[in-house]
């Protein structure tokens, strides 16, 4: 895919989705080749921070008792438990120091794929006058997407950064469905080593 080069401007924002252990190899949630995406979000976080443009890192960080955990009775296995080692955001990601933490899905009864829900994440977008968004991180088929979608349908100029996520795929065809969604939606695709 010859994806175009971007030119990086005041407005712009850097999205890292859930580069959390439990979504790594080995972690209790484990996306495939989830580590890969670690590199490429690195080169990212490096121009982003070299313009002085922010960068948001959001994170699951949910109650012990969370409703998505099999044993309440959801889809998931127990994962990024909120202060625990396989919450924690991935020690090979080198986020800012000033890197802004959204952390969601905090209460025990509500679920939140997407960094936008029942988060600031919004509110601290518009403070910085923030008009287009690069998103990339964990899991392209759950809070990516749905963080793609928000972006979109609130107004955001949104590039997805499709060498920086990787997907589930519970179903063999939940990544290309996601993409669907997200270019159905007006996002556009982006490749990390393209923007300048």
């Amino acid at each position: 895919m010859n994806l175009p080069k971007i030119r990086l401007q005041n407005g712009d924002a850097l999205i890292v989705v859930d580069v959390q252990y439990d979504f790594l190899p080995g972690g209790a949630l484990a996306v495939p080749g989830g580590d890969e995406i670690i590199a490429p979000l690195n080169r990212c976080l490096a121009v982003f921070s070299g313009h002085g443009l922010p960068v948001f890192a959001t994170r699951d960080w949910h109650p012990v008792d969370h409703c998505s955990f099999s044993p309440q009775g959801g889809p998931w296995p127990p994962h990024c438990v909120a202060g625990t080692s396989g919450a924690a955001f991935s020690r090979q990601l080198e986020l800012p120091e000033d890197t802004i933490i959204i952390s969601k899905a905090t209460e025990a009864d509500k679920d939140a794929y997407s960094g936008f829900e029942d988060t600031s994440l919004r509110d601290l977008l518009s403070e910085q006058q923030i008009k287009r968004v690069f998103i990339g991180g964990l899991a392209t088929d759950y809070c990516v997407k749905q963080t793609v979608l928000d972006a979109c349908r609130l107004g955001y100029d949104t590039h997805v950064l499709v060498d920086a996520i990787r997907a589930v795929n519970v179903r063999p065809n939940d990544e290309d469905e996601a993409f669907a969604a997200m270019r159905d939606a007006g996002a556009i695709p982006a490749a990390t080593d393209e923007i300048l």
